[in-house]
């Protein structure tokens, strides 16, 4: 008794230094990332709040919200977002059919494809579909430009990945012996398909189209090009009045109504969407290949390839002929070595890959250390950090750069121009995309295996280094990859940035698209293509690396 007596007290200190260390460890995992998304985030967001509530000449924010027609831009910038999820679902609905059924191969190719829209600069977007629908065109006769419908057909186009990726996924998942079952009692394939899988798939469906519409309902560069100065969304109306009339406090007043929207479009967002967990379910998807008629597999195939390649390739041709009827030429391309305001195209697009690069870097380091900490929290705490993490993503980019020109002009010159300051920008809006591919393969690990490490007598730095970094290394390559495509593309808080010597490249396609003559627009068409060969090359890497199937982007 006396031996079991003495045991005792030494269980409870081991126990009490376990969970102290672990706390410990917790807290300075949970410093940096918070210190960084408080810098970078919540110093410029808040003093845009400050400035909001300070504002003079005897207007209120209702007075300013009149006087901008907030809520006639609210409405329509609702109205959109709706109109682009309904028809982004539409769009996607026969390509997830594909990617649920075919094999792990044809659905690795598939998901490519459906990426690269998604992460392509909306600028470059945007000049597809002016392309598509301007004079000249091949959807010229319908007479869409400048139209509702033609920004639609772009926020569709852009975010067929985010259907795809977690319906699609969740679909791959579901073991199929249900629906083997329903067809062995006589139902036909529909039947099947409408009463055992697609109620399984209402919450994944309802999860992507939150997303798809928080995405177009803070869309810039599209209805910044496509809405031609006819239609606006708040996101479009906050940069002319900050940049193009200099209304700061009417456009304080609009990122005001945008954060508003965002939260509850986030909130909702959250609730729809179920915790994410990292599965493997090639094999479920295996058991289910060919079920569908080859026919059908080749007209979804079809499909797939005008909708996401269509697009695109209009680019590709007006980089060569830049006016409809006009020549063919090598001007554009002949133009990225020439300077434009001392800086040539090619110097811009290395500037950007560097940019970007740097941004990748630090996004992993914030985003890992951000991952392990959400996986190591518990209760309130890892809710709470959940949603901290995610914020970035869900506040517009447009938001936080003029949230930096407030804040840049109370800061002395040299902090403007800063080297850092792009990247890090950069870095944050990739940071919250990050954690949501590493968090799912922390979460896979299971416990057991560090729990052995630690009986074993290595501590939480070892444990770590021979347990999670050998098991997570493929999502954590992925997640930098797509960082870096995040980074590169990055267009709404850069161009508030943006200065000589520091301009990317979409911030350049940008400005061509603003001066006149067709010499400019082949620049712009020329650097896009550069755009879309970058993009597609690290969409391949990180596809490579991507293991892990789920909700995840």
């Amino acid at each position: 008794m006396t031996g079991a007596g003495r045991l005792r007290p030494v269980r409870r200190r081991r126990g009490g230094t376990r969970d102290t260390g672990h706390r410990r460890v917790v807290a300075i995992l949970t410093v940096i990332p918070l210190a960084f998304i408080g810098v970078f985030f919540v110093w410029p967001v808040g003093a845009l709040v400050v400035r909001a509530v300070g504002v003079s000449d005897g207007e209120g924010l209702l007075d300013l919200a009149r006087r901008t027609d907030a809520w006639g831009l609210l409405g329509f910038t609702l109205a959109q977002a709706a109109g682009s999820t309904l028809l982004t679902l539409v769009v996607a609905a026969p390509i997830i059919w594909l990617v649920a059924t075919c094999s792990s191969r044809t659905s690795t190719v598939l998901m490519v494809g459906v990426t690269i829209p998604f992460v392509l600069p909306t600028v470059v977007v945007g000049m597809a579909f002016r392309a598509i629908v301007s004079p000249g065109g091949p959807l010229s006769g319908l007479g869409l430009d400048g139209s509702v419908a033609s920004i639609l057909a772009a926020h569709a186009f852009l975010n067929i990945a985010v259907v795809v990726r977690v319906v699609g996924s969740a679909w791959r998942t579901l073991d199929p012996r249900a629906e083997l079952a329903a067809r062995t009692l006589g139902a036909t394939p529909w039947r099947a398909f409408t009463t055992v899988v697609l109620p399984r798939l209402i919450v994944p469906i309802l999860s992507a189209s939150a997303l798809v519409f928080l995405f177009c309902s803070t869309s810039f560069g599209v209805v910044l090009i496509l809405g031609n100065g006819r239609w606006q969304t708040i996101e479009t109306a906050v940069y002319t009045q900050a940049i193009g009339y200099f209304d700061l406090p009417a456009a304080v007043t609009l990122s005001l109504l945008q954060i508003v929207v965002v939260i509850v479009v986030v909130a909702i967002s959250g609730l729809l969407t179920p915790r994410t967990v990292a599965v493997v379910a090639r094999e479920a998807a295996a058991r289910v290949r060919g079920r569908g008629s080859r026919v059908m597999a080749a007209l979804v195939a079809v499909w797939a390839v005008v909708v996401l390649a269509g697009p695109l390739s209009v680019v590709v041709i007006r980089s060569l002929r830049p006016t409809a009827g006009g020549e063919w030429t090598l001007s554009g391309y002949r133009s990225l070595s020439r300077a434009v305001n001392g800086q040539t195209p090619l110097q811009t697009l290395q500037y950007s890959v560097v940019s970007a690069l740097w941004a990748m870097v630090l996004s992993v380091a914030i985003g890992l250390l951000a991952a392990i900490a959400l996986q190591r929290a518990r209760g309130t705490a890892a809710t709470v950090g959940s949603a901290l993490a995610l914020v970035p993503l869900g506040v517009s980019a447009v938001t936080v750069g003029f949230g930096y020109l407030i804040v840049l002009a109370s800061l002395p010159a040299d902090v403007a121009s800063w080297p850092g300051l792009i990247p890090a920008v950069q870095a944050l809006i990739a940071v919250p995309v990050v954690i949501r591919v590493i968090a799912p393969a922390l979460a896979a690990i299971p416990p057991r295996l560090r729990h052995a490490a630690a009986t074993l007598g290595a501590g939480p730095w070892r444990v770590w280094r021979t347990v999670d970094l050998p098991l997570i290394w493929r999502p954590l390559a992925a997640s930098g990859a797509f960082a870096f495509i995040i980074a590169v593309g990055e267009f709404g808080a850069t161009g508030f940035l943006a200065r000589p010597g520091t301009t990317t490249l979409p911030v350049l396609i940008g400005s061509a698209l603003n001066r006149p003559g067709a010499d400019n627009l082949a620049t712009a068409m020329a650097c896009s293509v550069l755009m879309i060969a970058a993009t597609a090359i690290a969409v391949v890497v990180m596809e490579s690396f991507r293991t892990v199937s789920g909700g995840d982007l």
